[in-house]
């Protein structure tokens, strides 16, 4: 009987020895990977000057303050007189001051020479950016490029020697595996915080050229430009965005895959710049319902809705109602699959495509081009006149219509009208929405593409007249093209 219970008891014991290591191996070990990789992840900051709204036009009567007159009641050389004039700023004829605005982000440095990489959306607009190391070192980092519909950004200080991350690949990725994050969440450096991979090629409404991971590490504001690392110590992707309520983490989070950021980098590196690929149609999802409609035996694909007009889908005769099921040998299993691929296409490349045409597979052969800009995009999708946007000056003009040239008897002949007009050299020099373009320098503009052509004639820092047309009169404006970053 004694024995019986020693035995008993050494069984349990050996079995509890046993579970408590399995149980301890099936739990990640960050430690290491923190102290290894931790000095290559790095706190930014950004200081940008903000202008007040541009004055105010009869499409866009909120854009300025109203003039201040005086208050009835305040006496003229009170001091309550003077804070309300500079609030409103009427001897500046509308326009406030600039002011610093900042922000904090986070990034990592991919070489031991100096490139750092972060998000756009960290730096975008910043006329300085500051970024510190964990060693309490910083330093001013130039801008290499950056890409808005990636949200990828390359920095570039001047250093050597520096910790650097490993890159790994995101395709290996599986579903629960755990990985780590670390950033400044809140401004509060080098933070680790992990989870698991919660999904894979997730796409968001405004993302349509990237495929997310989805995890559940906890990310909030702050974190945006940190690396999301493996298990090996590897980069698998650039944290950006997350999905809240409330503006903090809610158990949803999103990176960008690394092989995304590979492609990215080594065009900003190259160019300062990032080129896509580009079909020119319009799609959305096949469900069940439209599935049977289409004699399909399963959802798949990508049905095209719209097929832009002088687009590489027009060329090659797609046609709306096809349901794009393999793109460049690759299956299309949902509508959200197919732009990454595109945009991934180089230029100029012909792709066979299969679609579902009338119950039957076809084939077609297209060219791709490269895609435009969004205000292109838009336009031609709307049927509008050809447009353009030039990021450096923070101005998007289109051409006019027919219907808008006959609208007034004494509207000059020629020029290009101000679509949208953002933070940038084009605000600075007092251009409006709704202005009509008629001469850059000595030259007259005639259309859109004269307009693109005389600006990428001028230098870097040059300043140039510009004659637009405004309420019925024209008007001089000096515009100074931005120095290279």
């Amino acid at each position: 009987m004694k024995r019986i219970s020693s035995c008993l008891l050494g069984s349990l014991l050996l079995c509890g020895w046993l579970t408590v290591p399995v149980s301890a191996r099936e739990l990640p070990e960050f430690t290491k990977l923190v102290e290894q990789y931790g000095p290559a992840v790095v706190n930014i900051s950004t200081t940008a000057k903000k202008l007040s709204p541009p004055p105010a036009t009869e499409d866009d009567p909120s854009a300025e303050k109203p003039p201040y007159h005086g208050i009835p009641g305040i006496p003229e050389d009170s001091p309550f007189n003077e804070f309300f004039r500079r609030f409103f700023d009427d001897e500046n004829g509308g326009i406030m001051p600039e002011h610093p605005a900042t922000s904090l982000g986070s990034g990592f440095i991919i070489s031991t020479d100096g490139y750092v990489i972060t998000n756009n959306h960290v730096i975008e607009d910043a006329k300085e950016v500051i970024v510190r190391l964990t060693d309490r070192r910083s330093f001013n980092a130039k801008i290499i490029g950056s890409d808005k519909r990636s949200d990828i950004a390359l920095l570039k200080v001047e250093a050597t020697g520096l910790p650097a991350v490993k890159f790994g690949t995101a395709v290996d990725l599986k579903v629960g595996e755990w990985v780590l994050a670390i950033g400044s969440p809140f401004g509060f450096e080098n933070s680790a915080t992990a989870g698991i991979v919660s999904a894979k090629g997730r796409n968001l409404p405004s993302d349509n050229y990237v495929p997310f991971i989805q995890t559940d590490v906890a990310i909030n504001p702050g974190n945006s430009g940190g690396p999301l690392f493996n298990l090996d110590g590897e980069v698998v992707g650039v944290n950006s965005q997350i999905y809240s309520r409330t503006g903090g983490f809610m158990g949803l989070s999103f990176a960008i895959p690394v092989d995304v950021l590979k492609n990215v980098v080594e065009q900003l590196k190259a160019t300062g710049k990032v080129s896509r690929g580009w079909l020119g149609v319009l799609i959305q999802d096949v469900n069940r319902e439209l599935a049977e409609s289409f004699g399909m035996e399963k959802p798949q694909g990508a049905l095209v809705a719209k097929v832009l007009p002088k687009s590489p889908a027009e060329a090659a005769k797609f046609k709306v109602g096809d349901i794009i099921i393999k793109f460049d040998g690759k299956e299309i299993e949902r509508s959200v699959d197919l732009p990454p691929i595109v945009g991934n296409t180089k230029v100029n490349t012909s792709v066979t495509t299969t679609v579902i045409r009338n119950g039957k597979q076809e084939t077609l052969e297209v060219t791709i081009a490269e895609l435009p800009s969004e205000d292109d995009i838009e336009a031609v999708s709307k049927g509008g006149n050809k447009a353009t946007t030039d990021e450096r000056l923070g101005l998007s003009v289109r051409d006019l219509n027919e219907k808008e040239r006959s609208s007034s008897a004494n509207l000059p002949e020629g020029g290009v009208l101000v679509e949208r007009v953002t933070e940038g050299s084009a605000r600075e020099a007092g251009l409006r929405k709704g202005d009509l373009i008629l001469r850059i320098g000595d030259t007259e503009i005639k259309d859109i593409n004269q307009f693109k052509e005389v600006l990428n004639k001028l230098e870097p820092g040059q300043s140039a007249p510009i004659l637009v047309y405004r309420n019925d009169s024209p008007l001089f404006l000096a515009l100074k093209i931005p120095a290279a970053k």
